[in-house]
């Protein structure tokens, strides 16, 4: 029921794959643990996939080395906030200042997914017009304080860190030093969540709640419906050079959304159409909602009645647009 595009994922020796790869919004790699092969944290590779490619290049940044010391300083965790201390601050700073120096000597476009951190914002003022960034709601509107609350439910890589983080990620996103809000969206479900420590995955779902905890804070004075605009919308397009995406204008694709910012309601677990099924947003009144959502001039969505029948398609990504800093 909607548009999609998908990363090609680097590893340490598919550089040839990387260079020949059509149809999609850029690489994508893991500098920090991952799932299967997709770690690359040996400088050679790194150097390589910077150098030998063209398409933007995007990355999960936690240094592997010092997530692997704090795990094993800590016998690998007995609680979900250990997490924090494991993947800290220093693990996410130390891998980020490594990706923005590739890029910049190699003068390869890139973006920082996930930032989590004040430090790595503050490294996100010197981006040479070729670093962009993104934040998601849960380092947005979570910290290590909520760990007593909802325990591996808000258990993300990278970590949740502390409320002056959540501070400064707002102020990075007010000024330009990072440019789009994403979700990392990862649907485990309860069950799985729910196992203890470290055995429980990282990740939470985040797509289908995400504008509505935008739009409510847009209500609570912490940004513009513009800001929103900008964010979600336009700066993706830009950053991924997504053809006919992220705005109204002619020519431009009926991928629309109807707000309604005097609207309030509450986040249930029971209401998500995730097949997941669940939300670390679960009991949260939240005002300003979507009403209603159209996918290349179909309904797909009014009213909180789903129309099954609407299909999206693969987006165009065309990479001799200007791209975000030109």
């Amino acid at each position: 029921m909607v548009n999609y595009g998908f990363y090609i994922g680097a590893t340490c020796d598919n550089v040839d794959e990387l260079s020949a790869a059509k149809r999609t919004p850029g690489i994508k790699i893991f500098i920090g643990s991952s799932t299967g092969d997709l770690l690359v944290d040996e400088q050679s590779a790194l150097e390589r996939i910077f150098a030998e490619t063209t398409l933007p290049i995007c990355a999960h940044c936690e240094d592997e080395s010092t997530v692997r010391a704090n795990s094993e300083r800590l016998g690998g965790g007995n609680d979900v906030s250990d997490h924090s201390r494991i993947r800290d601050h220093e693990a996410a700073l130390i891998a980020t200042r490594r990706a923005m120096d590739l890029a910049i000597r190699h003068r390869h476009r890139f973006h920082v997914l996930h930032v989590s951190t004040a430090g790595e914002c503050e490294l996100l003022a010197d981006h040479h017009n070729l670093v962009t960034a993104e934040a998601c709601p849960h380092h947005l509107l979570f910290n290590i304080d909520d760990y007593e609350r909802l325990g591996s439910l808000v258990q993300m890589n990278p970590s949740i860190k502390t409320a002056a983080d959540n501070t400064a990620l707002w102020d990075a996103l007010r000024s330009g030093r990072i440019q789009v809000v994403a979700t990392d969206h990862a649907p485990h479900t309860l069950d799985e969540k729910r196992q203890r420590y470290p055995k429980s995955p990282s990740g939470l779902p985040a797509v289908e709640n995400s504008l509505a905890l935008m739009l409510n804070a847009v209500n609570q004075g912490r940004c513009t419906l513009e800001d929103v605009v900008r964010w979600m919308c336009d700066a993706p397009a830009r950053v991924w050079d997504i053809v006919g995406k992220g705005r109204i204008a002619e020519g431009f694709d009926a991928d629309l959304v109807l707000v309604d910012l005097g609207k309030s309601a509450t986040v249930r677990n029971a209401d998500q159409l995730t097949k997941s099924g669940w939300t670390p947003w679960d009991g949260e009144t939240l005002t300003g909602w979507p009403v209603r959502t159209w996918v290349m001039g179909q309904t797909v969505v009014a009213e909180g009645r789903v129309d099954e029948t609407v299909r999206g398609h693969e987006v165009v990504f065309d990479h001799a647009l200007p791209g975000y800093w030109a």
